[in-house]
Parts: structure tokens; C-alpha cells; sequence
């Protein structure tokens, strides 16, 4: 007999249920937490550290401290957004004390040419995006991929809406310039990189 299709609530439930329990002192559930919502953390962080081991460290320093402030979570936001901001604060923390950024900013290949008629790939925007200045970067990674607003992103980075704004356009520009065949128009309304960041984000 064939198994019945999945309930696409059941997650959502279990995620909840598992919280609860976590925040009774159940550390099992807390583990299962974890193996739900690791994965999407990594992700994350490897988004902003650009290094497997590093996004590895910060993964499991973030569970680290949630596990620490679980008493502290509200519920106001969903658990994954509230992991995120923890995982940016430990990414942050750490590029203030190592030189993350030498490894994000590491010279391209200048061996492998492409020419000015090939068609960008995910691939060459993943690269364009780790050679972006970290600012950038960050607000790029955190409205375009992750969907988070400028407000919310002014209050995790601790700037100003208008700066998020304004790394966001700038970040759009180097993106542009940087892609096989890009180029940059001041006065374009429309994003042409709104599709290929939605398909990094599936």
C-alpha cells in the first residue's frame, strides 16, 4: 500500500509543537529544531560568510545562543526569522574580528574568459554576489534574497532605511556592471536581477 501524500501543515505544527516543548527545557525537541532548521540557517550564513566552514561555525554558535535566549523569544516572528537574526549578528561579529573579507574578495580566475554575449548564470551572479562590498552585500542578501524589508533591515544592521535603500541600489549597479554582458542604467525602474535572485532563493 502506498503511503498517503504528506500533510504540507504537518511541518508548521511540528515546528510549533517542537518549540513549545523546547522552551519547557526539552532538549530533545530543541535537537529537533535543530535538524529542521539547520539547513536553512547554513544556507544563510554561507550567503554572508562565503566559507563552508565559517557558515558551519556560525550555524552552530547561533543554535548556541537561541537555545541560551529561548526564554526570550516572543513568538512575534516566525522562529526562522528570529534564528536569522541571530546568525547575522554572530556573521557580523566575526567579520569585526578576522579578516573574512580578504577570502570573499579573492581574485577571479583570469584564466577562464567569458564573452561579452554569453547569458549570466546563477553561477555568475552567486560570484558577482560574494565580490560585493560586505554593506552591500548584506542589505542585497537580506531584501532580495531573503525578502526582509528595509525597515527590518535597518533594525538588524543598525543603520538608517535610507541606507539600506542605498546599498541596495548600489549593490544592484555593481551586480549589473559585474554580470557577463551587464550593463548599468541610472534610470531603469526595473530590477533585472529580481528573477535570477528569485530563483536563488527556491
Amino acid at each position: 500500500m502506498s503511503e498517503p501524500p504528506a500533510n504540507v501543515l504537518q511541518p508548521v505544527l511540528d515546528e510549533h509543537a517542537l518549540l513549545a516543548a523546547a522552551r519547557r527545557g526539552d532538549t530533545r525537541a530543541f535537537e529537533g529544531l535543530y535538524r529542521a532548521l539547520a539547513p536553512s540557517v547554513y544556507g544563510f550564513c554561507l550567503r554572508l560568510a562565503r566559507d563552508s566552514a565559517e557558515a558551519q561555525d556560525c550555524v552552530q554558535e547561533t543554535f548556541v545562543r537561541a537555545w541560551q535566549r529561548l526564554a526570550d523569544f516572543r513568538g512575534e516572528s516566525r522562529i526562522g526569522t528570529w534564528l536569522h537574526r541571530i546568525a547575522l549578528n554572530e556573521v557580523l561579529g566575526r567579520r569585526r574580528h578576522r579578516a573574512v573579507e580578504h577570502r570573499h574578495l579573492a581574485a577571479v580566475d583570469t584564466s577562464t574568459r567569458r564573452s561579452h554575449d554569453d547569458s549570466a548564470t546563477m553561477q555568475d551572479l552567486e560570484e558577482a554576489i560574494a565580490k560585493l562590498p560586505e554593506r552591500a552585500k548584506d542589505v542585497f542578501v537580506l531584501r532580495a534574497i531573503y525578502g526582509y524589508t528595509h525597515e527590518e533591515i535597518a533594525s538588524m544592521l543598525g543603520v538608517t532605511e535610507g541606507t539600506s535603500k542605498s546599498q541596495l541600489h548600489r549593490a544592484r549597479k555593481l551586480l549589473i556592471a559585474s554580470l557577463p554582458g551587464g550593463y548599468v542604467d541610472d534610470g531603469a525602474d526595473q530590477d533585472p536581477l529580481a528573477d535570477a535572485a528569485n530563483e536563488a532563493n527556491e
